[in-house]
């Protein structure tokens, strides 16, 4: 394989201010949580503030199980650009509205989803996980990037 062709799913294909509060926050805890202990620490930290004790571990156990079955079971690994990057890459939006979609319970199109990204025996435990943590998402009231765009500046962040 050519070296362009095995980062393609890294390729920008939208802003991360285009997403909803949902597919926003669950492409930048991808990107925290794939940063490393301490960013870990910060998605923990955020859900137990956001939800409580119990409800956040929950969640958190939903996504650090979605976030294990992508890397041991995954066709490929998944591309990400950096957490303070402004753009969306190819399979951090594929990412984003699985785990929407699964929260909206739609699990035949979250099982679909979830094909692609992992092999089809894990696909059934991947899209459940996926609708554990979309709801705590849902429970968080999450508002839309695009709400404080205009408020935040971001920095400009070369690939």
């Amino acid at each position: 394989m050519s070296a362009p062709l095995s980062n393609r799913g890294g390729a920008p294909v939208g802003f991360i201010t285009e997403l909803d509060g949902i597919e926003a926050a669950s492409v930048i805890y991808l990107r925290l949580w794939s940063d490393g202990a301490d960013a870990q620490a910060q998605v923990r930290d955020d859900f137990v503030t956001a939800l409580g004790h119990h409800q956040g571990h929950k969640a958190v156990q939903s996504f650090e199980q979605i976030c294990s079955l992508c890397n041991a079971h995954g066709r490929r690994p998944l591309m990400r650009h950096s957490v303070q990057c402004k753009c969306l890459g190819a399979d951090e939006s594929c990412f984003a509205n699985f785990i929407a979609i699964a929260s909206e319970g739609a699990r035949e199109d979250a099982m679909l989803i979830a094909t692609l990204l992992v092999r089809p025996d894990v696909a059934p435990l991947l899209a459940s996980c996926a609708f554990d943590f979309g709801l705590a998402l849902r429970r968080m009231r999450l508002g839309a990037p695009r709400d404080y765009a205009d408020v935040l500046s971001q920095p400009t962040t070369l690939h």
